[in-house]
């Protein structure tokens, strides 16, 4: 297994983590909480390390990739760029879920405010990582981005015979 393989396994985590970690702040939200409110601070955390570790087997992933005929640089650009930005994103989320953990643990008057910056950042991280998976998965799944084929004959392939 290479850094490319891990960067493959790692990416999902990002994206599956900061919408599991803003459902459950949400729950956590909705019962007033503090336990399920920390729980989904420590989801926000590991999908912040994700991130983190995802970004630096990039570059691992995008040398092997580049080797493959018909992998288009662009689309490997378009991600690496968003990519980036995914990591900032998710990065504040996770400063924000530490902020939000140790105000909770000292139960400080504004930890159900910081709960509610640290829900509104974790589903813009998801959305930002999922732009992100989508446009890493152009680069090799070309279902994605091609458009239908038609049989070269020009024949309607359904069977229209009842």
């Amino acid at each position: 297994m290479n850094l490319a393989h891990v960067h493959l396994l790692i990416t999902h985590l990002p994206v599956f983590g900061s919408i599991l970690g803003a459902i459950v702040l949400a729950y956590g939200l909705y019962t007033k909480s503090t336990h399920t409110i920390s729980a989904s601070y420590l989801l926000l955390i590991i999908s912040a390390l994700g991130v983190g570790i995802s970004y630096l087997t990039g570059e691992s992933a995008e040398e092997l990739v580049e080797q493959i005929p018909g992998v288009s640089k662009n689309r490997i650009h378009e991600h690496e760029e968003a990519a980036l930005f995914g990591l900032i994103s998710l990065i504040v989320v996770g400063l924000n879920a530490i902020l939000g953990l140790i105000f909770n643990f000292k139960n400080l008057e504004k930890a159900r405010l910081i709960a509610q910056i640290a829900l509104i950042c974790s589903l813009f991280s998801f959305s930002v990582m999922a732009r992100v998976g989508y446009l890493g998965g152009q680069i090799r799944h070309t279902e994605i981005y091609e458009s239908a084929t038609t049989p070269s004959n020009g024949e309607n392939q359904s069977d229209d015979r009842e």
